[in-house]
Formats: structure tokens, C-alpha cells, sequence
């Protein structure tokens, strides 16, 4: 899956993938997570908000079964 680059303090890219609707989390550490069933308006939200890492912790993280790729 392809992952876009973004300003974070925490975060280094994020790529969606809408045949599956998963969202893959790219960290600074390199660590990987995906993020399952998850709708193409919450990644377009993430792309667009202010603090990706504010808008993960908000609306994603404990919200969406995920895996550590």
C-alpha cells in the first residue's frame, strides 16, 4: 500500500487501501500499524486535519480492530 508523507511529530506517512478499507499508519520509530474496516471519510479526515496524532488518538486508536505490520 502506498503511504503519503505528512507533518507530524509522531507520525511519517499514512496510506489507505479502499478495496479492503484499511489504514496504515507509518510512525517516525518505523513501526507500522493497520487499522481495520475503517471508512475512506475517516483517512480523508486524518489527511486534512491539523495534528494527524491528535486526530488518531481522537478517532481512531481503540475505535478499529488493528495489527502491527
Amino acid at each position: 500500500m502506498e503511504r503519503k508523507p505528512v507533518k507530524s511529530s509522531n507520525i511519517a506517512a499514512i496510506g489507505y487501501d479502499d478495496s479492503s478499507a484499511t489504514l496504515e499508519i507509518e510512525f517516525l520509530n518505523g513501526s507500522i500499524y493497520q487499522y481495520f474496516d475503517v471508512p475512506d471519510h475517516i483517512y480523508k479526515e486524518i489527511m486534512g486535519a491539523d495534528s494527524q496524532g491528535k486526530y488518531l488518538a481522537a478517532n481512531i486508536k481503540g475505535n478499529f480492530r488493528y495489527s502491527k505490520v
